[in-house]
């Protein structure tokens, strides 16, 4: 028996067929769409969906979203050189979803050998209790 791929098997059904070509239009929209805007706006929003020739933009601020909607028309004459089925953009504000916790959290570099040292000597210059010296002391701990 010969293994197929998945874009075979994709092609084999019929509804499945049909979604796979729409996610593969609405890819090359998100190519034509980071390229014609500039990439801070990009960054900050995404091509969601295109119904009956209307392009859903989804951004994750309502700064973002008003500006892609101050450039429509000329993203309207892009997307119809790009991709004539293209007719019409609506823009909503729609905030990415982050996993696990409802807040992205900060990521930080581990502290090398010659910085722990340093934060260790300015701490251990400061007054016994100054609060920054017990802030620096955690700090070093911790990392």
């Amino acid at each position: 028996m010969q293994a197929r791929s998945l874009e075979d098997c994709l092609k084999a059904d019929g509804g499945l067929a049909r979604l796979s070509g729409h996610a593969a239009r609405l890819l090359r929209l998100q190519r034509v769409f980071e390229s014609a805007v500039p990439r801070p706006l990009a960054r900050g929003a995404r091509v969601a969906n295109l119904k009956l020739g209307k392009l859903i933009i989804h951004a994750d601020s309502g700064a973002a979203a008003t500006k892609l909607r101050q450039i429509i028309p000329t993203l309207v004459d892009v997307f119809h050189n790009e991709a004539a089925e293209v007719t019409g953009i609506e823009i909503k504000v729609q905030p990415r979803q982050h996993s696990g916790s409802s807040h992205p959290t900060a990521s930080h570099a581990p502290l090398g050998d010659h910085a722990k040292q340093g934060l260790t000597s300015l701490a251990d210059s400061l007054p016994e209790n100054s609060p920054l010296r017990g802030a620096l002391k955690h700090l070093v701990k911790h990392t």
